[in-house]
């Protein structure tokens, strides 16, 4: 099924997850979520501890799979894929950006950048030319040759989120990209969300702080595997 304008980027219908463990009770991580999420939004999720937002976020990211329900990405069913469609259409579709950056220690920027056009398999001479653009957006051309060793905690998730953007993906997510960073830094990389959904790139973010919550256009709280709350804040668009 293709994408079209008016579909939304992700849909999540009736979807539960459960966990089950020999012959424990089962643990009800999502109970029923309903979650749409339209083209070129800035959404938080938000929950405390055993909310069900990290399963959310895994499901969403198709890292993981639904027990019941139906998710929609890009106009495509991938509810009941199996791993290596899942595989695929992650690849083609969506990128990460972690709380603890997760680069390669021994390869320099560009290598890092380069790894998920690698695994699509693209050329080489492609893969070094767009991971100089990507570099290049994020403000690092300068450090490309350089290793995360050499860098700054800012600039090394400066260098994941390049990572992130070089398969140019229908959706961007973020688990606490600030989480390890001091506040001025945490507010370059906030500033950079700013300018990416700015340029309409459709932005899941998990957060536990408020402050950048406010920053988003939505707000999806989760509570026992519900969700509690989802509401639009009022933001203003350069």
């Amino acid at each position: 099924m293709s994408e079209t304008n008016d579909q939304p980027v992700a849909q999540i219908e009736s979807v539960q997850k459960v966990y089950q463990k020999g012959n424990a009770p089962p643990v009800y991580a999502l109970r029923g979520v309903d979650v749409s999420i339209p083209r070129g939004q800035y959404v938080a999720i938000m929950g405390p501890s055993g909310s069900g937002k990290s399963t959310l976020m895994n499901i969403l990211g198709c890292l993981d799979r639904p027990t019941t329900g139906r998710y929609l990405l890009a106009g495509s069913d991938v509810a009941q894929m199996n791993d290596t469609e899942l595989s695929r259409i992650r690849g083609e579709h969506i990128g990460f950006v972690f709380q603890a950056f997760n680069l390669i220690a021994e390869r320099t920027v560009l290598e890092n950048v380069e790894v998920p056009l690698f695994y699509q398999g693209v050329s080489k001479a492609k893969r070094r030319s767009r991971a100089g653009v990507a570099i290049d957006r994020v403000g690092l051309a300068d450090r490309a040759n350089h290793r995360p060793s050499e860098l700054s905690g800012g600039q090394q998730q400066r260098v994941a989120i390049a990572r992130a953007l070089v398969t140019d993906p229908t959706v961007l997510m973020a688990d606490e990209p600030t989480g390890n960073l001091d506040t001025e830094t945490g507010e370059a990389i906030l500033k950079m969300f700013d300018d990416l959904h700015r340029d309409g790139m459709t932005i899941i973010m998990v957060t536990h702080d408020d402050s950048i919550a406010d920053r988003c256009q939505r707000v999806v709280r989760l509570r026992d595997g519900q969700i509690g709350s989802d509401t639009v804040n009022r933001i203003e668009l350069d």
